[in-house]
């Protein structure tokens, strides 16, 4: 399995020099078979327009597999370059709550919120929902559990290959919300430890330090810490860390990691950054 890292922030894109070390670019992580192109995006945010430079002039011929559907993991969609050509053959599945899936998408694309709706996108789209499970796309295994965030039913996803390479992929986690948060951090619950238990990397949203769950957590995110400890609970070797605040300098990113890092020498623990190619 390989995987490409297209977009790494949360929220909203972060342009600047100071940001462009780690990277700009929202939510987008593609997955592709041993020597084969990408098949499988997981969320459209912004960083969806990478995965058409990693395609190198090839129309996109795959799943675009959502998370969930805020702003900064669907704003790519329409500005995907191989995914919008007459050669093209996009699936898109949203996670299942009650809605038709184009409804859902374009309740934001389309006007007077933008010119076009889904459905105009150029190429073979179609659109459904998944529901929490295991399921078979593109070649891989994917199991899908739904996972603590806010403002709309949010999975996560564990992408599984043929030769049991396995990426887990957190990246809009609100662990807080479960139990009673005496953790402080939160629950290392069942969704969770079930997507990363002996995975090969965790990729794990990460958007908060310790001391700003206490005014920020109710946006639905987790500290950095606790991808290190769902990491070596759940037996992961390799880490992550995602969905980066805006306002996080690289500097800041990468002082983060480091912290997180020390306290988990066991671990492979690092920050995620635009343009990374990883094989599993």
């Amino acid at each position: 399995m390989r995987v490409w890292i297209c977009g790494v922030r949360g929220s909203t894109s972060a342009p600047g020099a100071e940001f462009a070390g780690v990277g700009g670019h929202t939510s987008c992580i593609a997955v592709g078979h041993d020597g084969g192109s990408p098949c499988l995006a997981l969320d459209g945010g912004t960083g969806l327009r990478r995965l058409s430079t990693v395609l190198d002039g090839a129309p996109f011929r795959g799943t675009l597999l959502l998370g969930h559907l805020h702003w900064d993991h669907t704003e790519g969609i329409p500005f995907f370059a191989a995914g919008d050509r007459d050669d093209a053959s996009v699936r898109v599945l949203v996670p299942e709550q009650g809605v038709v899936a184009l409804e859902l998408l374009g309740r934001a694309m389309s006007p007077p919120r933008f010119p076009i709706t889904p459905d105009q996108l150029r190429g073979d789209w179609t659109f459904g929902s998944i529901t929490e499970g295991s399921h078979r796309l593109e070649g891989f295994d994917v199991l899908a559990r739904e996972i603590p965030h806010t403002g709309g039913r949010t999975f996560g996803f564990r992408i599984t290959d043929g030769h049991g390479s396995s990426l887990a992929n957190l990246s809009d986690h609100a662990p807080h919300f479960v139990g009673d948060g005496a953790s402080g951090l939160g629950e290392l619950h069942d969704a969770a430890v079930e997507l990363a238990r002996g995975a090969d990397l965790l990729v794990h949203d990460a958007q908060y330090t310790v001391a700003e769950l206490a005014t920020r957590g109710r946006f639905g995110h987790s500290a950095a810490p606790y991808a290190a400890l769902l990491a070596a609970h759940a037996g992961v070797p390799r880490v992550l860390l995602y969905h980066h605040d805006p306002d996080r300098t690289d500097d800041q990113v990468a002082a983060i990691a480091s912290d997180v890092a020390r306290g988990h020498p066991s671990l492979d623990i690092r920050y995620a950054t635009e343009g990374t190619v990883i094989d599993l």
